[in-house]
């Protein structure tokens, strides 16, 4: 199966670049170009990762992961900048990103952040199901 992915930045030439070195590695791969429409793909769509620069004019990073979060927060988002500051990770740690990395990042080493981004959304994903039943079964009374 295919891992989806979602690249959030305001810089065409990366998002173009990025994208095609992860679909030869046989990744599923949208893109966005701000936040407003990668939150609008987040609500259509399922990904497996998120890719999300920090730096963007309008709704920066930091705010759009706040937003991804709220939206749908078994997803897994990896903050991408080439201007990475020890405060603003740890920020976006504490906000609930997976992982911060500096630009450029190789790109063996993203297509392990998305293996791993993959196994902490299913493990999510199952203990969030295993509630819902556990929460039926005590209401129902079976």
């Amino acid at each position: 199966m295919k891992e989806k992915i979602l690249l959030i930045d305001d810089e065409k030439e990366f998002l173009d670049t990025m994208s095609e070195r992860m679909k030869l590695r046989g990744m599923d791969v949208k893109t966005c170009t701000s936040a407003t429409s990668a939150l609008e793909k987040i609500s259509n769509e399922d990904f497996d990762a998120i890719f999300l620069d920090l730096n963007m004019p309008g709704i920066d990073g930091i705010e759009s992961l706040k937003l991804i979060k709220e939206k749908k927060p078994e997803l897994q988002v990896i903050l991408l900048t080439g201007y990475a500051s020890l405060e603003k990770g740890v920020e976006a740690m504490k906000l609930g990103a997976m992982d911060f990395l500096e630009k450029p990042a190789d790109i063996n080493v993203l297509k392990e952040k998305v293996k791993k981004a993959h196994a902490q959304k299913m493990l999510l994903v199952e203990k969030k199901t295993e509630e819902k039943i556990k929460h039926l079964l005590c209401e129902k009374g079976w």
